[in-house]
């Protein structure tokens, strides 16, 4: 065993015994949890931040958790009976005020985890709870979360090459600019681990905010991240669709016509940058679905279907097998 996977080891103890100051944003006692940073996180302000959980579910025995008050970014590992050495980070939306961690985490970790692939929940700093450099707080999580999970690979029982994101809504925006920033410095080192690559080898986007400066531009996620009345060149630098390059990895993308809150034009938006970048993409807009589905549509509805489809593409990209 490896200094770096004795100390993964240390850091997963700690967070098993630490899973009650969670606050109850967990299922499972058996959950591991992953601390981000060794010590503070980038941009702490010494601001005081509280966990809060509300349910908002509307059925007995299904919960549907939104946190926050996220003073200390975790992952919170979901394993599978059998792995099979894929991994993928999880990344909740809620407009960058909250995290569904239900509907977009737990719920996801599950299917996930049924096809063989180790799932890691990324519960992510909010921009506006008191950090300094607010519009880097979340991809400086996602960033640090991609690095220790291939740091970890070994004690995680994954494959390092097969490391994939997954992100709804605002948490879309967020795997979105994981794949197209992922070299870019946003905080400074501060141990081995950030020497490894934050590149996800896949992307998987669903119903994401993807544009800060367009008509269709969700300005709750906007506001939320870049604070009010940012200026146009903050806004246009953390557009995804224009930060597209020849790094960035394959992207799926899923929306739903009748999402009355992130219009899929945002999706078509990225769609159409990664076709004239020649990146590898796959599209699919479902004829009904709403905001927020998540793997919970009605079997009916088509937008059930973007689990299999994902996988699909994963597979196609070599993350799974076929």
């Amino acid at each position: 065993m490896t200094m770096m996977d004795r100390r993964m080891a240390l850091i997963t103890a700690a967070g098993i015994a630490a899973l009650p100051t969670l606050a109850g944003a967990q299922t499972n006692a058996a959950d591991e949890v992953i601390d981000l940073w060794p010590g503070s996180p980038p941009g702490d302000t010494g601001a005081r931040i509280v966990r809060k959980i509300d349910d908002q579910s509307r059925e007995a025995g299904k919960l549907d958790r939104w946190v926050t008050g996220i003073d200390r970014p975790v992952m919170v590992v979901r394993r599978p009976a059998r792995p099979n050495g894929a991994a993928m980070l999880v990344v909740p939306g809620g407009g960058y005020g909250f995290l569904s961690y239900d509907n977009e985490g737990t719920n996801q970790a599950d299917w996930l985890n049924a096809r063989g692939i180790t799932a890691f929940i990324l519960l992510y700093r909010l921009p506006g709870e008191g950090w300094a450099r607010r519009e880097d707080v979340p991809l400086q999580d996602a960033q640090r979360a991609m690095r220790l999970i291939r740091a970890g690979a070994v004690a995680f029982a994954v494959d390092k090459s097969r490391v994939g994101v997954l992100g709804f809504s605002a948490g879309g925006h967020l795997a979105g600019s994981l794949a197209t920033r992922h070299g870019e410095r946003v905080y400074d080192p501060v141990d081995a681990a950030d020497r490894g690559d934050a590149r996800p080898d896949v992307a998987g986007l669903l119903y994401p905010v993807v544009s800060l400066d367009a008509g269709f531009s969700h300005g709750g996620s906007r506001d939320n991240l870049l604070g009010p009345d940012a200026p146009k060149p903050m806004r246009l630098a953390r557009s995804v669709e224009r930060r597209v390059s020849a790094s960035t990895p394959p992207i799926f993308l899923a929306h739903a016509t009748d999402d009355g809150l992130v219009p899929p034009a945002n999706s078509i938006a990225l769609f159409q940058a990664m076709e004239a970048a020649n990146r590898p993409v796959a599209l699919h807009i479902f004829s009904a679905g709403g905001h927020g589905f998540g793997v919970r549509p009605a079997p009916m509805m088509e937008a059930a279907a973007w689990p299999a489809l994902f996988a699909t593409f994963a597979a196609r990209h070599g993350l799974i097998g076929a």
